[in-house]
């Protein structure tokens, strides 16, 4: 198959969950088709490292810096989103130079499949093309941000939350309907979308985890080690970490006084920066690896997200014992007691954080337990092989179609 892959916010280097998921299924079908990747890069190395990763594939870039929140590119994009039916946070990925040209892609019949890569990325493409159309939903976005919307407490901006989720659901709902097929990440995601969007075509592909990367080497945990991990300049990663240090924390250090939190990831704000010496925050590192190798016990206390965490997979294949939320743990076959620890109100998630602190022989049953799932069902071959007969099939029903108004 020719395949076309639109990616808004550029795909190297993979330092951050969705990026990870589309890189590794990205470079699993460039072995066996012809890929041309449509994204944008904010420094030339950027573009270079993802030739270098995909040597086999056409790698198209532009230029382009996704406007962030409180910059005069994010309030031009909000004015704009206002007046039309798109959500701001869609209004601000359109990168006109890609948009053009997909759009003579398309046109002139260049791919067998076009892979629109997160929700983000359907405004550079005309849902009214010739061309069979796969969006890849890493989340459902618009329960991102109708969850975002639950947790604010200030009031003018909830109202603004309530708005814009709305305005998501409805785009979101509109692009399922539109495309050939939509491969979510999760079966709950899968009938969530499916459910809004009667006779739509959707199926479910899981999260996969490099097996041979993330595994156990026998290093030596740090007595007290609680570690996070997650870019934390995606809000529902910031959330989760004020909220343990303000609500689960002090909790468990009544219980392990010498219980810390390690805060592992990229372009933490200040206020991640100021929250005290039991709190250890690194920013970008090279290698998650070795923090979580150290880590007793890895949490994962998100209050808002969609899709699937590849955290806690990553976590579960270097047998690490993980205490989630139901929301950080959500669309995954996880068993809490088995593979892991669910845990939502303060009080409970801080209880099996100090259990476990307590008793490293659970810690190792945990682990043992959720390193077993992960290579049984989640290493990334498998899963890009999943998505690959998704896009055969969409392919091939294209192409019998063709065929019968031919003949």
């Amino acid at each position: 198959m020719r395949i076309l892959w639109i990616k808004i916010g550029g795909l190297w280097p993979v330092d951050r969950g969705g990026r990870r998921r589309s890189f590794e299924t990205v470079r699993a079908l460039a072995e066996r088709h012809a890929v041309t990747v449509a994204t944008t890069h904010v420094a030339e190395d950027e573009v270079a490292g993802l030739r270098g990763a995909l040597p086999g594939s056409e790698v198209l870039s532009w230029p382009w810096q996704i406007p962030k929140h409180g910059s005069a590119g994010f309030a031009l994009a909000l004015g704009r989103s206002w007046a039309s039916e798109l959500p701001v946070d869609i209004w601000r990925c359109v990168v006109p130079e890609l948009r053009r040209e997909v759009a003579e892609r398309l046109r002139r019949g260049a791919c067998d499949v076009c892979v629109v890569d997160f929700l983000a990325a359907a405004p550079n493409v005309s849902l009214r093309s010739a061309g069979p159309l796969v969006l890849f939903s890493h989340n459902v976005e618009h329960q991102i941000w109708r969850r975002l919307a639950k947790v604010e407490t200030r009031l003018a901006r909830r109202a603004l939350l309530e708005v814009e989720w709305r305005k998501m659901r409805r785009y979101e709902d509109r692009v399922v309907g539109a495309v050939a097929r939509t491969i979510a990440v999760s079966e709950a995601d899968r009938a969530m979308l499916a459910s809004r969007v009667p006779g739509a075509s959707v199926c479910a592909v899981p999260t996969g985890v490099d097996l041979s990367y993330f595994r156990s080497e026998g290093a030596s945990e740090a007595p007290g080690s609680i570690v996070f991990v997650g870019a934390m300049d995606w809000y529902p990663n910031e959330d989760a970490v004020l909220h343990f240090a303000a609500e689960i924390l002090p909790r468990v250090q009544r219980a392990v006084p010498d219980a810390t939190l390690t805060v592992v990831g990229r372009n933490p704000s200040a206020r991640l920066r100021a929250l005290g010496p039991a709190v250890r925050v690194t920013g970008t590192v090279d290698d998650v690896r070795p923090h979580l190798g150290a880590a007793s016990v890895v949490v994962v206390p998100l209050r808002v997200g969609g899709g699937t965490r590849l955290k806690i997979f990553e976590a579960l294949a270097m047998q690490k014992a993980v205490v989630s939320t139901a929301i950080g743990a959500e669309g995954l076959p996880l068993r809490t007691g088995e593979h892991f620890v669910c845990a939502d109100e303060p009080a409970a998630f801080a209880d099996a954080v100090v259990a476990l602190l307590r008793d490293p022989g659970r810690r190792t049953a945990l682990g043992v337990a959720g390193r077993g799932l992960v290579e049984t069902r989640f290493g990334w071959a498998a899963v890009a092989r999943a998505f690959e007969r998704e896009l055969e099939e969409v392919h091939h029903a294209r192409s019998s179609l063709r065929n019968g108004i031919r003949r």
